[in-house]
């Protein structure tokens, strides 16, 4: 259930609420067990009460292995099998750890997500992960609409903008309903330029 939100009149609202969530991964992935491990944080509507909540939480790279944060719409979980989600998917970018690079991307996706940089409907941004890992942190942009290539397009071009990527860095997407199928976020993964190979 979501935390009431009260507005302060010298607040900045933004554009819609969201929600931080927080899961320390154990055991074999099933929906039981991801739903009793994924902890709401809190809820926010305003600039000043993002950072409230930000500012208190580890940065990626302080946190132990196998940990994840969300930051998702407000009444959305972050869940494949959420209404708003399931005929979406989610852009993949990973990331070597070390040199603190998990912690900028995870804070520089999180303001363009909040600010609104994204050229896209309201509500065609799900949310955003950040998913430590061993060799490898996992930052993923979740859509609403998995088969709108144009959407898709503003979205990956606007990641690699905020996340100043190289060009020939080429980002991942998978379709929440093939996570499903083999209950992996991770693999069988596509290349994310569907549409550079229709031109």
């Amino acid at each position: 259930m979501s935390v009431p939100i009260t507005l302060n009149p010298k607040y900045h609202p933004l554009k819609q609420p969201y929600s931080f969530w927080f899961m320390k991964r154990q055991g074999q992935r099933s929906q039981e067990n991801y739903e009793k491990s994924i902890k709401q944080i809190g809820t926010f509507g305003t600039v000043e009460d993002f950072w409230a909540y930000y500012n208190h939480l580890l940065r990626p790279n302080d946190l132990p292995y196998a940990c994840d944060y969300h930051l998702f719409r407000d009444g959305v979980k972050p869940m494949w099998e959420d209404d708003e989600n399931k005929q979406g998917g989610k852009f993949i970018v990973r990331i070597t750890r070390g040199k603190r690079t998990s912690s900028r991307f995870w804070e520089d996706i999180l303001l363009a997500v909040v600010g609104g940089q994204f050229d896209v409907p309201d509500d065609e941004i799900c949310g955003v992960v950040i998913s430590t890992r061993y060799q490898k942190d996992i930052l993923s942009l979740w859509n609403k609409h998995a088969e709108s290539i144009e959407e898709k397009k503003k979205i990956h071009d606007t990641i690699k903008r905020v996340l100043n990527l190289p060009q020939h860095v080429v980002l991942e997407y998978k379709h929440h309903d093939q996570s499903i199928k083999d209950n992996s976020s991770f693999r069988n993964t596509e290349k994310a330029q569907p549409w550079t190979e229709q031109n």
